[in-house]
This record gives structure tokens, sequence and C-alpha cells, in this order.
């Protein structure tokens, strides 16, 4: 099961916005989201809904945990992000 229609509510975005924004019809969006997706198309939903992947399959504790802690969501182990800020 995935979370593209929670997502969607979340950022206020309709189905046939999405599917606008996708170039495909209304109808095949929703029968992507409804299970029959490949990984492909799981990844334009991704990009086109500015999420990473794993969010479409992620339960909301799980992002609100990553959120949170900055953990992994596949390992649990925290994610350390380094900026390098480079002088002009």
């Amino acid at each position: 099961m995935n979370r593209i229609k929670e997502i969607l509510k979340e950022q206020g975005v309709t189905i046939n916005e999405l599917a606008d924004k996708l170039g495909i019809s209304r109808v095949t969006l929703s029968t992507q989201i409804n299970g029959t997706a490949n990984i492909v198309s799981y990844e334009k939903i991704a990009t086109a809904l500015n999420v990473p992947m794993w969010q479409l399959f992620a339960s909301p504790k799980e992002i609100a945990r990553q959120a949170k802690n900055d953990l992994c969501p596949h390992c649990g182990m925290p994610i350390s992000i380094k900026t390098t800020i480079e002088k002009a």
C-alpha cells in the first residue's frame, strides 16, 4: 500500500493536478495510485510531489521520526550531513 492519496491531501494537491503535472490522464494516475505503478512511475510521482520515494510507502509515524531525528528510514541509523561553504 502507498500513501500517495495522503500526501496529495497534505499538500493540497488534487489527483487531476498531479496527473496534469505528470502528463498522464487522471484515470491512469488513479490506477497507478491503486497499486499498478512500476518503479519508474513511483519515481515520477515522488518527484512531482517533491518527496523522497520512500515517503510514498512509509507510515506517518516513520516520516515524523525521520524528520525529527534524521534517521535513515531503512536501517534506522542517524544520518550525518556535512556542508562545505566555499568562498568566492
